[in-house]
């Protein structure tokens, strides 16, 4: 298929490359042209424009930062809108509210575009390795057409919903992450004040009901202080500040999210912005210090 691809940072680049290497032919547009030097190295093809490249494409992935920023790509002035043909199909995988991918599949389908919101999960190394969860909302009939670009970039694809339920899952997903990625700071920070090796602790709760993914990548992190790797904690700030925002919406109490994304806000004030997530450790005991 003739595919485009915009955002090709950290998680786009690698997928963006997967739907290459798959022999799809693709269009590439990042705001930083060298963003795509090794893709159009590898054959991807470059354009001036989000609109350029969708009027050359029957199917274009988003994969930026914000709600903003895509409503920018797509609806803006050189915007994927002004150049996909009725018939194509846009398939916004970044995470952002589900509000504004509902807005935006409402304006798109006057045209007869489709859309599906699908965001991801598994971070740069599902991304790498081809592994992301891809969770998708829109109609059955689009979600089967794209499927098959979809298994180029994860392994489990699931259609949870209509237009924006992708992104509600989403939510959910980074809810559960954070919250438990806070437990496991607090856990591990517990330890080592009490004289226990963290490291040993981690070990030992992954062999039990404890274990979780977050526990194993984030705990590794932690114990390491490696907070370089991974995705900037200002991305996890921006979307649990969606979970929140759903949350409030339908008038549902959270109590442990509101609670993380103090610490969160924390780092991100602090000047740890872009440090990987597992930095909420020094927050705590930041925290620590000041209490005793």
């Amino acid at each position: 298929m003739k595919v485009g691809f915009i955002g090709l940072g950290l998680m786009g680049h690698p997928m963006a490359m997967h739907l290459l290497k798959a022999g799809h032919t693709l269009g590439v547009y990042a705001r930083r042209v060298e963003s795509a030097s090794a893709l159009v190295s590898a054959g991807a093809t470059w354009y001036a424009s989000p609109a350029a490249l969708a009027a050359d494409c029957e199917m274009v992935f988003t994969m930026v930062t914000s709600s903003s920023d895509v409503e920018q790509i797509v609806l803006g002035e050189q915007g994927i809108a002004k150049g996909l043909k009725a018939g194509g199909v846009l398939v916004d995988m970044e995470t952002i509210a589900p509000s504004v991918a509902r807005r935006m599949g409402s304006i798109l389908q006057t045209q007869g575009i489709d859309m599906l919101d699908a965001p991801v999960s598994g971070g740069p190394i599902g991304a790498e390795q081809a592994s992301l969860v891809i969770m998708a909302g829109g109609k059955p009939a689009v979600f089967e057409r794209v499927k098959p670009l979809f298994a180029c970039m994860g392994k489990r694809i699931i259609r949870v919903g209509d237009l924006g339920a992708g992104q509600t899952t989403k939510a959910c997903n980074q809810l559960l992450l954070l919250v438990t990625a806070q437990g496991v700071a607090e856990a591990l920070s517990l330890a080592k004040h009490a004289g226990v090796d963290p490291a040993t602790v981690r070990e030992v709760l992954l062999g039990g009901i404890a274990a979780s993914r977050v526990l194993e990548v984030f705990g590794q992190r932690m114990v390491d202080r490696n907070f370089v790797d991974g995705i900037d904690t200002r991305l996890y700030y921006k979307d649990l500040d969606i979970a929140l925002d759903l949350v409030h919406e339908h008038g549902l109490a959270a109590p442990a999210a509101a609670v993380t994304m103090q610490s969160v806000n924390a780092a991100v004030g602090r000047g740890q912005g872009r440090s990987d997530l597992a930095v909420i450790i020094e927050v705590l005991e930041s925290m620590s210090r000041i209490q005793s």
